[in-house]
């Protein structure tokens, strides 16, 4: 099973990382979603687990919960958007995978058995980090994580207005 993760797109939903996503059998959006149609458009592509990041606000992020659990195969993964907020030990718990976002920086590390992953940020550029979305490809009890990183297109700037219903300035 493939499943597609991003986080923090902060209103922009880039075409590359919809490509990206394509043939996920469900995709995981780790917060700072920044307007609705993005879950809406992702949704187009494949079931969608979010949950609320710290900039996620309005009636709209009220219905998005704060942390998600997902079963896929026979691996439990947990989602939160800030990985300073997990206030359980996964390893306790038979978690295997703590999926989150927040820092921008995409990361796959493993700690006591359980594989932590960041898959970066989808939306506006910040500093010089990569855009990036990610993919775990689960079978049966293997969990394989990838980074996947997206070509930065001229027309996408960090500073125009993030509405994924607007096209982009030149």
């Amino acid at each position: 099973m493939r499943v597609g993760v991003i986080s923090d797109t902060h209103g922009l939903l880039r075409p590359e990382a919809i490509e990206a996503l394509r043939g996920s059998d469900l995709i995981i959006h780790a917060g700072d979603i920044g307007d609705p149609s993005i879950l809406a458009q992702l949704s187009s592509v494949a079931p969608v687990f979010a949950v609320r990041g710290n900039n996620d606000r309005g009636s709209w992020a009220d219905e998005v919960p704060v942390e998600q659990t997902v079963r896929v195969e026979e691996q439990t993964i947990f989602v939160v958007h800030d990985l300073a907020e997990l206030r359980l030990q996964p390893q306790t718990v038979g978690i295997s995978v703590v999926v989150s976002g927040h820092s921008h920086k995409a990361n796959a590390r493993t700690d006591g058995g359980v594989l932590f992953f960041n898959p970066g940020s989808a939306g506006p550029r910040r500093f010089k980090l990569p855009i990036t979305v990610g993919e775990l490809l689960v079978t049966g009890d293997r969990i394989v994580p990838r980074i996947l990183e997206l070509p930065l297109t001229a027309s996408v700037s960090s500073r125009q207005v993030r509405s994924p219903r607007r096209s982009p300035e030149k």
